[in-house]
């Protein structure tokens, strides 16, 4: 028997971060999809007002609302503020999906990560993550799904990277956790973990720096880097109805890197 859900069509996903990069091409990928979505920006109005201009300009709806998902100490407000903008353009009290997207790089060996460094990314990257997807649960749909973004740095190991990877490493335990837990709402939990991708992440390391990229090319399956269209649709379909019984995973979307 199918479980009952209240999902309802069409969905409403919230993607942290959701404004530029990989989290920006998820949002349009679900638009394309047919549904409608809620993206956060920590400090660019203009770049996310675009976004949502891009959402809308395909016949979806669209919501922009700033958020830092390193200050837990807000996630109270942007609940009562996410509470509004769903009452005030869907007539509606909860959303069927929450991609938990948002987050930066900080380039540092072991040996020389400050404690600054390691605080902010533990907090933004899985803090962050834990506070803010336990806030919002009271407004998550029964059926719905969660997706947390990870990295392909979890099972490959890139100097430099050190306290980055394992704060998503936590992530994926995470993810885990609250699949066990959440399962009895049929909500369903998921790592995405991307590899090597072209985009502004890390100061556009991976796109900007030439060496790097063909290193990185050399290294994988499918002969290329990854690119954001290589990861926002593929997070549009795990959210889809057709893949319910898909809980509980950390999916690698790298081209197959470093096999």
């Amino acid at each position: 028997m199918t479980p009952s859900t209240t999902l309802h069509n069409p969905t409403i996903s919230l993607v942290t971060g959701g404004s530029r990069g990989l989290g920006r091409n998820t949002a349009l990928s679900i638009a394309r999809g047919g549904g409608d979505v809620i993206i956060t920006y920590r400090s660019q109005a203009e770049e996310a007002q675009a976004a949502v201009a891009e959402i809308q300009a395909l016949g979806r709806r669209a919501v922009a609302l700033q958020l830092d998902t390193g200050h837990i100490a807000t996630f109270s407000t942007f609940t009562e503020h996410l509470r509004a903008a769903l009452q005030t353009t869907w007539q509606r009290t909860d959303l069927d999906h929450l991609v938990n997207n948002a987050g930066h790089g900080d380039y540092a060996t072991f040996a020389t990560t400050s404690e600054a460094q390691f605080d902010h990314l533990v907090n933004v990257h899985f803090k962050g993550v834990f506070f803010l997807t336990q806030a919002l649960l009271p407004l998550i749909a029964n059926g719905g799904r969660i997706v947390n973004f990870s990295t392909g740095l979890t099972r490959l190991s890139l100097p430099g990277y050190a306290a980055y990877a394992a704060a998503k490493g936590a992530v994926e335990v995470l993810t885990r956790y609250l699949a066990k837990e959440l399962g009895a709402r049929s909500i369903t939990v998921n790592t995405v973990a991307p590899g090597a991708i072209e985009t502004d992440f890390s100061g556009g390391v991976v796109r900007d720096n030439p060496e790097l990229n063909q290193h990185l090319a050399q290294m994988t399956a499918l002969g290329r880097v990854g690119l954001p269209d290589d990861i926002g649709p593929m997070v549009a379909g795990l959210l889809a109805p057709a893949n319910r019984w898909v809980t509980a995973q950390r999916i690698e979307v790298s081209g197959g890197q470093a096999l």
